[in-house]
């Protein structure tokens, strides 16, 4: 059986078809690896086209606000649009901060203004002089109110990387929190619910993150 073969009969038994938008940054192969193992079938591309096409779409990234929004600046009309239409679209770690409106990372960095995606207005600030930055590894996930994609998780502990965190202006943006010293928004998502983000990393948190992402799975399997 050829790889095309293969490959088309994995499509087939997939419960959804999701984009991971490639542009650049961040860690493409463990969440693609990890989408699979959801029962998604898997498509990196920087193609807008079979971005639009998708059941769901995945925004990951690590690194810098700035760079991310510039290098995700030739696909920012297809997201805008993808959300408008209630196509599914999950950021992960830079690419949760990214669906905010602003950083101050940028400033911070001298490097004046950046403009997110603003489909959950409000900013994300950097964490206080006086705690350890990057917060990294293990923390606890506190769901504040109900969204499908954290069924089944409470208290479940999940892997973070970061040294900014998100501060939706609407408070009732936030899914779920995080204590690190204060309480942070770990998971948030728009006023439909059909736009969302994590802060940690769901394919570098075992069994918790799985089952996230057999949620987003479902969510776009239902779209």
């Amino acid at each position: 059986m050829s790889q095309e073969q293969v490959a088309a009969d994995a499509s087939e038994d997939a419960l959804a078809e999701i984009a991971v938008v490639d542009y650049g940054l961040g860690n493409l192969r463990s969440v693609t690896r990890g989408l699979e193992r959801a029962g998604a079938a898997v498509e990196i591309t920087d193609d807008r086209e079979a971005i639009r096409a998708a059941d769901g779409i995945v925004l990951p990234g690590v690194g810098a606000f700035r760079e991310g929004v510039e290098n995700a600046g030739p696909f920012r009309d297809d997201l805008l649009e993808a959300a408008a239409d209630g196509q599914p679209v999950f950021g992960i770690c830079l690419g949760m901060q990214m669906l905010l409106t602003d950083s101050e990372e940028a400033e911070r960095e001298g490097q004046g203004d950046a403009r997110g995606l603003d489909l959950i207005p409000g900013t994300n600030r950097r964490f206080d002089e006086g705690q350890k930055v990057p917060h990294m590894g293990w923390n606890e996930i506190n769901v504040e109110r109900d969204h499908p994609l954290l069924e089944g998780v409470d208290g479940e502990y999940a892997y973070f990387v970061h040294s900014y965190y998100a501060v939706p202006d609407d408070e009732d943006a936030v899914v779920a929190t995080t204590d690190y010293g204060l309480d942070f928004a770990s998971v948030v998502a728009n006023e439909d619910g059909t736009v969302f983000g994590t802060q940690f990393h769901p394919e570098k948190s075992g069994e918790t993150g799985l089952t996230i992402l057999r949620n987003f799975v479902d969510i776009c399997a239902d779209r």
